[in-house]
């Protein structure tokens, strides 16, 4: 008997070898061993506290910024998106979000709050989990501009609530545990006219739209930008900007729109995918002489 026939009693929903692709923006990728929806934050902790301490514990939001390789993920995936974990609210000039919310709606709730400062999160693919997770931010702000606090639950079931300064937020980087699974966070921004921060959130979507391959099969950033370079310059000049690569399926290339953006053209695998990268890395390396830091996460097991 293994630790899949007895795990802890759910309200949610517990899938069994569930291919995770399609819940991924590149729709890529093998089975989870066991994927876990859980109902509320009360489903969750309960079941962590039960789940056996052996067991890994991977969390997935949207997918938007993830490769889950062929072999698919060990251990448990907790998928946190949708109600309820998506449920927004405000209140003078914070605003409390869900870690399943999408970043854009955050933004577009604060505009119509009239709270300025999150415009942002509008140019920022997937959710408050892991923009928590990864100090995520764009066009000049981050997440620790505005963070106040966030809630979450340890691997072990326990609450816990985390202020700004607990993070110790650098770039692309927290140093909070990496176990917890954030539940909500809490933000305060500045009163300001909705239609004008609306105006804002217009025109980081309008750029988004005209520089970034937003309707293809993408996962955002795939690197962080080194210290004095622009990651996409560095692709260009590598020369890797549109060119096809292949390990095992029919390839993955970066996008001739935006040279920091992979896209899967139609029937790549994790492993094209994850292959272009590094093969990016280590061109740019050799020919340039600068290392490029993976922002997306990679998962799982390779075939």
């Amino acid at each position: 008997m293994s630790w899949r026939d007895t795990l802890p009693e759910v309200r949610g929903k517990l899938l069994r070898d569930e291919p995770l692709g399609p819940y991924t923006w590149f729709r890529v990728g093998g089975a989870a061993d066991v994927l876990f929806i859980p109902a509320d934050a009360d489903d969750l902790a309960d079941f962590l506290k039960a789940l056996d301490a052996s067991v890994p514990v991977t969390v997935l939001g949207v997918g938007s910024n993830v490769i889950v390789r062929d072999g698919g993920v060990e251990g448990v995936v907790i998928r946190l998106a949708g109600r309820p974990w998506a449920q927004i609210t405000t209140e003078g000039d914070t605003i409390t979000a869900g870690a399943g919310a999408l970043d854009s709606m955050v933004a577009r709730a604060s505009a119509k709050a009239g709270i300025g400062g999150l415009e942002f999160y509008a140019g920022i693919p997937g959710t408050i989990g892991g923009a928590l997770t990864m100090n995520a931010g764009c066009y000049g702000s981050e997440t620790r501009d505005v963070l106040v606090s966030a809630r979450g639950v340890t691997r072990t079931g326990e609450r816990v609530e985390y202020a700004l300064a607990d993070f110790g937020y650098t770039y692309r980087h927290s140093e909070a545990p990496a176990d917890i699974l954030w539940l909500e966070a809490t933000y305060r921004g500045t009163p300001d006219d909705p239609e004008a921060v609306q105006a804002r959130i217009d025109e980081i979507t309008s750029r988004r739209e005209q520089t970034q391959p937003i309707r293809e099969k993408t996962g955002g950033s795939t690197f962080k930008n080194p210290p004095g370079h622009s990651s996409w310059k560095l692709v260009d000049e590598a020369g890797w900007r549109g060119k096809l690569f292949s390990v095992t399926g029919g390839g993955a290339k970066f996008s001739e729109l935006h040279s920091n953006f992979m896209i899967n053209p139609g029937e790549a695998t994790a492993a094209d995918i994850e292959g272009l990268g590094e093969a990016v890395r280590a061109d740019v390396q050799s020919k340039l002489g600068v290392n490029l830091d993976w922002e997306i996460r990679r998962i799982g097991r390779p075939l």
